[in-house]
């Protein structure tokens, strides 16, 4: 039988969440990953972050992201210099599965599910703040920049606590757009913005908002955004120009497609908002039926 619109989105949350096997296989290298980097560098701190430590990952594309905080006397003024060492220890240990470097980490391809692939964040602690410990990560660029995974993470979830737990969903909403069609956008990017967008917001409705996320994202033609926290200054949406342009154009179109969907909803055909919804998600929303 036909379904509401929120109904659709609800089913949709259930098949965007990893399942139990998933996020089992996601644990499964993490302690040969430490010992590995405990055994070549030392190892102060390894904390899973990114957004399978955060409740925000989708099934099937989403990786594990850790951060390794290494002894300062283990890195070097050069981060690409950090980074080379850190991929050269892991593609020793484990050689048969392809490490390389993906500023600012070290990914190690466990597998053939994206869920056991492991990004791994050398990381130098610089100082606590407010509670929080800030670490310098490698800017992409040969130096350093300060991040702060804890702050950023308690950021996101004070939002999605007041909104009764409907930012993080929300959050999922669009990465699945962005993995779908196969956006160059940031998470971390993503994250934060829908986030700050959900600060001012007193309540989710997940159509509605999905909608003028994306709206909100073309009008403001992407923009960098200051750091909520203040640690990481301003955060770039994408790594090139031409991821830029890419993710730009795409973007005009989900949010155009989007546009549809709701007036379709608004004027009360919901099985054509079923089918604007479809072509959002490459065909992977749910159906009316």
């Amino acid at each position: 039988m036909p379904r509401t619109i929120n109904q659709g989105f609800i089913d949709f949350l259930t098949q965007l969440t990893p399942s139990s096997a998933e996020t089992e296989a996601a644990k499964n290298h993490r302690a040969s990953v430490e010992a590995c980097l405990k055994n070549n560098f030392g190892l102060n701190r390894f904390v899973r972050i990114g957004s399978f430590g955060n409740g925000t990952s989708i099934s099937g594309y989403s990786d594990v992201d850790y951060l390794a905080c290494l002894p300062t006397n283990q890195l070097s003024q050069s981060s690409t210099y950090s980074l080379n060492k850190v991929r050269d220890a892991l593609n020793t240990r484990f050689y048969s599965t392809n490490v390389r470097v993906s500023c600012p980490a070290v990914v190690v391809p466990f597998g053939t599910k994206k869920s056991e692939a492991h990004e791994i964040v050398p990381a130098d602690y610089l100082k606590d703040s407010n509670g929080y410990k800030i670490y310098d990560i490698a800017d992409c660029a040969g130096g350093w920049m300060s991040a702060c995974p804890d702050a950023h993470n308690a950021y996101v979830k004070s939002v999605d606590d007041k909104l009764s737990g409907k930012v993080k969903p929300l959050i999922r909403f669009i990465k699945a757009w962005k993995y779908y069609q196969n956006v160059p956008i940031s998470s971390f990017y993503l994250e934060l913005r829908i986030a700050k967008y959900a600060s001012e917001k007193s309540s989710i409705v997940y159509d509605i908002d999905v909608k003028q996320i994306l709206c909100w994202l073309r009008d403001n033609e992407l923009s960098k955004m200051q750091d909520p926290m203040d640690i990481s200054g301003y955060i770039s949406p994408c790594k090139s120009e031409n991821a830029y342009n890419d993710a730009m154009s795409k973007l005009k179109i989900a949010a155009t497609r989007a546009e549809n969907a709701r007036n379709a909803e608004q004027n009360g055909n919901t099985s054509l908002a079923f089918d604007g919804w479809q072509k959002v998600y490459d065909n992977k929303f749910p159906n009316y039926y």
